[in-house]
């Protein structure tokens, strides 16, 4: 899984556990509701830095190649997927960006990932970066647009709008947590073997099930039936995920260790944790995870 992608669900979910969002990490997808006052409530937004893809390698690219390929539609795309492999975020957004006119779904949500990485992982502007993720979000949307039935662009969709939450009020950010959760159930149809998106909307029902009683209740106060979800539900997605692309992200093995944690089941949290805890560590992402279940696992007595 790419950083890109990594970086989406997880966004929304700690905006609104910590009254804020931040970035799916390294070049990762973190973003979940710890508040004091209803300003705050949904500050978190889903950890997408859980979606974002990691950079390979290194990749010099020059402007002719843009010329080469512009002119074949099938050729933007693969050298778009090749920059974005390559971890060249400021020339993959350059490269795309001749093409923000196009009526390409394909493109379009290229473009919108590229736009999002940009934002968070080139350490912008405040006003550039607000620019850049309304941007990202927009050309998500153009995609849909394009073509309903690109799972792709429904999962950009989702993961942007959750970026979008950073800037809006709290009513917004509420009613926006059900469009995420319908966009990302609608990718997986579309895509059943996308373990990203599996994962991420895990993500989405560990946060709402995780979401302490007052902010439900302040949560409660502004919706009829605002966001909810169980740890079973949460659970049913990381082990999805898992039998998808086994041991596809080290995010995913520390949620199912938490998961089975709130389970009351300490004998498989343990095996997850463990699992997560020896997972090579290749990116600022799979160090944060790598330090956070050793912290878990001290807390449960054991030596690490």
């Amino acid at each position: 899984m790419s950083a890109g992608a990594r970086s989406t669900l997880l966004s929304w979910a700690q905006r609104l556990r910590h009254g804020r969002v931040t970035g799916l990490t390294g070049r990762s997808f973190s973003r979940c509701i710890g508040i004091t006052n209803k300003s705050a409530l949904l500050g978190k937004g889903l950890v997408l830095s859980s979606l974002s893809l990691l950079a390979i390698g290194s990749y010099r690219w020059k402007s002719r190649h843009a010329v080469v390929y512009a002119s074949i539609k099938v050729d933007v795309k693969e050298q778009a997927d090749y920059l974005y492999g390559s971890g060249e975020t400021e020339k993959l957004y350059e490269f795309l960006s001749q093409y923000r006119d196009s009526n390409d779904a394909d493109i379009l949500w290229r473009l919108s990932r590229a736009s999002r990485d940009l934002a968070h992982f080139s350490k912008p502007a405040s006003n550039d970066k607000k620019r850049l993720v309304y941007e990202s979000r927009d050309f998500a949307y153009k995609a849909l647009e394009m073509n309903e039935s690109c799972g792709a662009a429904h999962k950009w969709y989702a993961i942007c709008l959750s970026d979008v939450g950073e800037y809006e009020g709290i009513k917004m950010k509420i009613g926006n947590a059900y469009v995420i959760r319908d966009h990302f159930q609608r990718a997986i149809e579309l895509n059943p073997k996308d373990a990203t998106t599996i994962h991420l909307i895990g993500v989405w029902c560990y946060m709402f099930a995780d979401l302490p009683w007052h902010q439900t209740k302040i949560a409660a106060a502004l919706f009829a039936t605002p966001p909810s979800s169980t740890f079973d539900e949460a659970l049913i997605y990381f082990e999805m995920a898992e039998e998808v692309d086994p041991n596809f992200y080290s995010k995913n093995l520390i949620y199912l260790g938490k998961t089975f944690l709130k389970l009351k089941k300490k004998e498989l949290a343990l095996l997850w944790l463990k699992k997560a805890k020896d997972y090579p560590v290749r990116t600022e992402e799979d160090k944060e995870v790598h330090k956070e279940t050793t912290d878990i696992l001290k807390s449960m007595g054991e030596k690490v």
